[in-house]
């Protein structure tokens, strides 16, 4: 039978989401959708003329946040998610042996805890493609030490739920960090270091225990903000921000933090056409990292005590706000919103993406 299907990539979070159709009805879904990406995934539905019938997440992600309730508010889909994960806003729980149908086509509900404990893997009705979330990465899996993870349920989940599809089921996970793309059940049985191997040698579940306990990972930067976020299914706290209407003066991405954010090549091809604000300390300002050609400095500390006088600062250009990170200049561009300011959008990765990735500087070191 017939499908539409895309794989689409958040860069930021290694996240995968993946759209699937049927092409007889126009009916939609997408898998594991970001929050920041959510006008990238409208466009592209509009685009290719098919209505979204429901989002569906793999499990509380840890490391990015769902954009389920912002399609959710802009067209009516459902949100799905597992029950077992107890996020307020759900309106398509979840469980093992489900089925959600998009048009005549219909994925299986496959649960597949142990990453989490809400965890679910969605299977096309053909088993042709698989969508694992962090169960089952390619060469390897979900970590297993937080959100009630549990690598006993992980190994048996992988191997009765995941690696039992025929050989030439192909495997998408829910991240990549080599940016490899796709697998097969054939590829994991074989190659995954924590599962597979030739026929009766592969790892048993004392090995993968022992694997997992030994990772020695890092607390994921993003899980404080993410996963309260996403067990309200991606709805901002409080009474929420809703993105206001696309900008016209440059691509932009709006954050989850609310407010919106320009590539390093989006502000160099318009610099002739914005004023660059520049709200680090005068150090810094002249410091060793340069400064984005024609930038004005206004340090944060006279930027917040500059209210009344901030609309004219922006000399009726768009304002983009800039510091080493990213960080200070995200606050100033919401100060100036809160201001007044009709277009604002803050540098994303600071000075130190913009030079990292080539582009020109006033003052600095080379380097």
């Amino acid at each position: 039978m017939d499908r539409v299907f895309r794989q689409l990539a958040d860069a930021t979070s290694s996240t995968y989401t993946y759209l699937l159709a049927c092409p007889a009805t126009h009916e939609a879904v997408l898998i594991d959708p970001v929050f920041e990406q959510a006008r990238r995934d409208a466009a592209l539905l509009r685009e290719l003329g098919l209505r979204l019938v429901a989002t569906l997440d793999t499990h509380v992600h840890a490391d990015h946040v769902t954009a389920a309730w912002l399609h959710h508010q802009r067209c009516g889909s459902h949100i799905g998610l597992a029950a077992a994960a107890g996020a307020e806003g759900v309106t398509l729980p979840l469980a093992h042996g489900d089925r959600v149908a998009f048009g005549r086509r219909h994925l299986q509900v496959r649960a597949t805890p142990g990453h989490t404990d809400g965890c679910l893997s969605y299977v096309l009705d053909d088993e042709s493609l698989a969508f694992t979330g962090d169960a089952l990465l390619i060469r390897g899996c979900g970590r297993t030490d937080f959100q009630q993870g549990s690598p006993q349920r992980l190994f048996r989940s992988v191997h009765e739920q995941l690696l039992s599809l025929p050989a030439g089921c192909l495997v998408y996970p829910a991240h990549d960090y080599k940016r490899n793309t796709v697998s097969s059940v054939a590829e994991e049985r074989r190659w995954n270091p924590r599962f597979g191997g030739p026929a009766g040698q592969g790892p048993d579940e004392g090995d993968f225990v022992g694997t997992m306990a030994h990772l020695g990972l890092p607390h994921p930067k993003q899980i404080d903000r993410a996963v309260p976020a996403n067990l309200r299914c991606g709805r901002p706290a409080g009474d929420g921000v809703v993105p206001p209407p696309e900008p016209a003066w440059a691509p932009l991405v709006w954050t989850f933090a609310g407010l919106w954010e320009i590539e390093p090549a989006a502000l160099e091809e318009r610099l002739h056409a914005v004023t660059v604000l520049d709200v680090r300390e005068r150090a810094e300002f002249d410091g060793v990292l340069g400064r984005v050609p024609g930038a004005q400095h206004l340090p944060m500390a006279a930027l917040a005590g500059a209210a009344a006088t901030l609309p004219a600062l922006a000399q009726g250009r768009p304002v983009v706000t800039v510091c080493r990170s990213g960080t200070r200049s995200a606050q100033a561009a919401l100060l100036l919103a809160r201001a007044g300011v009709p277009e604002v959008a803050n540098l994303a990765g600071g000075l130190l993406r913009w030079r990292g990735e080539g582009y020109a500087v006033d003052g600095g070191e080379a380097g």
